[in-house]
């Protein structure tokens, strides 16, 4: 599997549209709910405060980020060429947002790789959480990843 991606083309685009959607924007570092340095579409690595960046670089970072996180989820699939496009995105946009080494834990994943893809939808929409506490925002992107998800079955 190595480092191959499906986040191309269309696929890239409507990666990054979705993701970029339920991150936000913002172009100065901040702190976000939970304490953590950020940036622009929820980036963290390597943010630091005061930080700032155009809305062009904040775009070439969502699609590298994405992959990244894209690359590590797939090392823990066993095919993860298998799930359907708009199921992989959703995916994608989980594992960008709880990152990767939750998703390779989660029970989503397990089902994934049981070939239960309608069980992984479903259980990818218990990480509503941030700080311990549910969140409404979290709640919303939960359940618009999962009509991604099940689109892909259709």
């Amino acid at each position: 599997m190595g480092n191959k991606t499906r986040l191309t083309g269309a696929l890239a685009l409507l990666a990054c549209g979705f993701v970029g959607v339920w991150e936000g924007l913002r172009t100065e570092a901040y702190t976000d709910i939970v304490g953590v340095e950020t940036v622009c579409y929820g980036e963290t690595k390597g943010v630091r405060l005061g930080d700032s960046y155009s809305k062009s670089e904040c775009d070439a970072m969502l699609l590298e980020g994405l992959k990244r996180h894209e690359t590590d989820m797939r090392r823990c699939l066993k095919e993860p060429d298998k799930i359907p496009a708009k199921s992989y995105v959703a995916l994608v946009s989980l594992t960008y947002n709880i990152g990767s080494g939750a998703f390779c834990r989660s029970t989503a994943a397990k089902r994934l790789n049981k070939g239960d893809l309608a069980g992984a939808c479903e259980a990818a929409t218990w990480y509503n959480r941030a700080g311990g506490k549910k969140v409404k925002g979290l709640v919303n992107r939960r359940s618009a990843e999962y009509k991604l998800c099940m689109e892909g079955l259709k």
